[in-house]
């Protein structure tokens, strides 16, 4: 099965959900123009209180579309852009990739993966519940974060629904992704 892109969505508010749209346009070093976490510095409102210094490495987020699935057989509807991503995928395991991986999403875009979103009490106010759904533990009773990845902008360029989305691995020993 060939990766593509399901769904692209950007939001200039600091809203949960943001709206799917024909395109996105992401800027190098920046994110996705005309979102609200498009910075050099992190965007997000409880990061800016610790330290509005730090660099973003959440300049776009990812959600593979076979969350949205798992999340509706558990009963949650829950739509691309739904959840705060910016770019839907399916057809790659987003969750397995180990950090610094590329992804070069349309003709153009690459975007690094920096490491996994890290599910809050915002996706209860939501969906009652599905906290808890896009929760989970391994054999070995770690916890696992299943709403996504994030990643920085290496180059930019516009993105559509229906691009082509293209794995490269960094080099080894892989470092798995842990939360950003």
């Amino acid at each position: 099965m060939t990766a593509t892109v399901v769904a692209v969505s950007s939001n200039p508010e600091h809203t949960f959900s943001k709206p799917c749209r024909d395109r996105i346009r992401l800027l190098a070093g920046l994110g996705v123009e005309g979102d609200t976490h498009l910075g050099v510095t992190v965007q997000h409102r409880s990061r800016v209180a610790q330290d509005p210094t730090q660099p973003n490495l959440r300049q776009v987020h990812l959600i593979h579309a076979e969350l949205h699935d798992e999340l509706r057989e558990a009963g949650f509807d829950v739509p691309p852009g739904g959840m705060g991503e910016n770019i839907t995928t399916r057809g790659v395991d987003l969750l397995a990739l180990p950090a610094g991986t590329r992804l070069r999403l349309g003709p153009e875009a690459v975007v690094e993966v920096t490491g996994l979103r890290n599910p809050c009490l915002q996706i209860d106010h939501y969906r009652q519940g599905m906290l808890k759904a896009v929760l989970g533990r391994d054999e070995d009773g770690n916890l696992i974060r299943k709403a996504g990845v994030m990643g920085i902008v290496l180059t930019g360029g516009d993105i559509h629904p229906g691009d082509a989305v293209g794995v490269d691995l960094p080099a080894e020993p892989h470092r798995p992704l842990d939360r950003v």
